[in-house]
């Protein structure tokens, strides 16, 4: 057979490989070198500033058609990117629910980016690893043996599973084959008024309408009122709808508010329904001896939807459902087709396939920073930080009680901490304004990163703590600059606090 040399059919072959390793490995000995140290001076740095609009043209240039050098590329990532960062990084980031990262997750974000391997499924060790995990996790939750688990995107993607289970199982007929249409009766969900948006994008999601999303009121501690919900449930029944399932929160997104999660099992189990908790951050009171109480019964919820990213301070992005039922969590999910067979043996094989438990086929090694994190700092640990955090939110709320101009909006039932800068004689509208307006400054001068919600008409500075870089001085801080802001707001439009 004459063989055909390359040269003659014209390939010209390439690779994105570097041309000189040793060049490249300086280079990522630098970028270590410079994150670690930016990670190590985070409190010398304003906790976000704006970024100028010269900067933002930058990212309005066409496509790259041709090469730049790395070390160029990485400088500009340097000079345009890294200085405006959104901050959570740092220790007076208290904004939305967001965790602070670390160091060891960092590497290991680089390492499985390095191993690169597809998670789906397969006999390979980024399997056995998220294996494990999820293994870890259902021991902290106390789920029995058997039970099943994802690791996924965040909290919204966990709901999303944790209710597509729910919805498979208690629908009374093949769902799958036969579609939402063909249900007898419409199929609804229940949850209080502060559950998250993202349990109602997954009821639109699974075909079921925004209407099958039954809200129900909440008591003065913003909990889910019992007795509502029961009535809410027999009257949907004497109408002829068909509840599925009962949303319980842990820690809801607006004043950190946590159901009562044993009550809410207990009708779950007279009504044959679902018990789907959104334990987002909340649920990881669990890992403290001395908050487990708060979150009892959580144990008993059919699926579990919560964050690491969160409580447990990890990289972004990595969330976690839980599901009891192991045969009902692949039961909603599971298709294979002839192309991804399972095997006994080879690359294909494999005890589990994640594929097998949720909408994503090609899985990054989320799992890797999970594992390396548990093994360096031990699950006592996240316990002793999440009630640091606790305690933290209840010395901001005493500062906050121990003014003259300061007031919280709602109990601090957790991390959470809802306040706002009321001086006397100031009429409600205007303090709306101006505590709007004082959040902005807290945020363009950097000193620290509150987010905002509004309660019962009021506008509301909102502390969620999910910070271990956080310290009581930090906090010290905040009220005095809330303080001087406001004071100084209130000034320059003539009036006093």
């Amino acid at each position: 057979m004459k063989q055909i040399r390359r040269a003659e059919i014209g390939i010209d072959e390439e690779t994105l490989d570097p041309q000189d390793w040793d060049e490249v490995r300086d280079l990522g000995h630098r970028m270590v070198d410079d994150m670690v140290s930016y990670l190590a001076e985070v409190r010398d740095r304003p906790v976000w500033q704006p970024m100028p609009d010269e900067i933002k043209r930058n990212f309005k240039q066409p496509i790259p058609m041709d090469p730049s050098p790395v070390s160029e590329v990485y400088q500009e990532f340097l000079d345009t990117v890294r200085p405006y960062p959104m901050g959570n990084i740092h220790p007076r980031f208290w904004g939305w629910v967001m965790g602070t990262g670390t160091v060891t997750g960092m590497f290991a974000d680089m390492l499985a980016a390095g191993m690169n391997p597809n998670v789906g499924g397969g006999d390979h060790g980024a399997n056995y690893v998220e294996t494990q995990v999820i293994e870890w996790l259902l021991e902290a939750f106390s789920f029995p043996p058997g039970s099943s688990g994802l690791l996924v995107s965040g909290g919204s993607m966990a709901n999303l599973v944790g209710l597509t289970v729910a919805r498979n199982t208690k629908a009374g007929f093949d769902i799958r084959m036969e579609g939402v249409r063909f249900a007898p009766s419409q199929l609804t969900v229940y949850g209080s008024t502060e559950t998250h948006s993202s349990v109602q994008k997954a009821i639109e999601l699974l075909g079921l309408g925004e209407r099958a999303y039954r809200r129900v009121p909440v008591t003065n501690s913003y909990q889910i009122d019992l007795d509502a919900l029961s009535t809410m449930l027999a009257e949907d029944q004497a109408g002829g709808l068909h509840p599925i399932c009962i949303v319980g929160n842990a820690g809801t997104v607006n004043t950190g508010a946590i159901d009562d999660l044993q009550a809410l099992a207990d009708i779950c189990a007279q009504e044959d329904l679902w018990f789907h908790v959104d334990g987002a951050f909340g649920a990881l009171t669990s890992l403290s001896p001395e908050l487990r109480n708060i979150v009892e019964g959580i144990e008993r919820a059919d699926s579990l939807a919560f964050d690491l990213h969160k409580w447990m301070y990890m990289p972004f992005e990595i969330g976690c459902a839980l599901v009891r039922e192991e045969e009902a969590h692949r039961h909603a999910f599971s298709r294979t087709p002839d192309y991804l067979e399972h095997t006994d043996r080879g690359v294909a094989g494999g005890q589990r396939w994640f594929s097998d438990y949720g909408l994503q086929l090609s899985r990054g090694f989320r799992a890797l920073k999970a594992w390396m994190s548990l093994k360096e700092h031990g699950i006592q640990k996240y316990g002793r930080l999440i009630r640091q955090n606790v305690q933290q939110a209840r010395y901001l709320t005493e500062l906050i009680e121990n003014s003259d101009v300061l007031e919280t909006l709602a109990p601090t039932s957790l991390n959470v901490v809802c306040f706002r800068f009321r001086p006397e004689g100031i009429d409600e509208y205007i303090l709306n304004g101006v505590n709007r307006e004082l959040l902005l400054r807290l945020h363009e001068t950097g000193i620290a990163v509150p987010s905002y919600t509004t309660l019962r008409g009021k506008y509301a500075l909102r502390v969620a703590i999910t910070n271990h870089r956080s310290r009581e001085e930090d906090f010290e801080l905040l009220v005095q600059e809330v303080i001087r802001i406001g004071t100084k707001i209130l000034n320059e439009q003539g009036l006093s606090a």
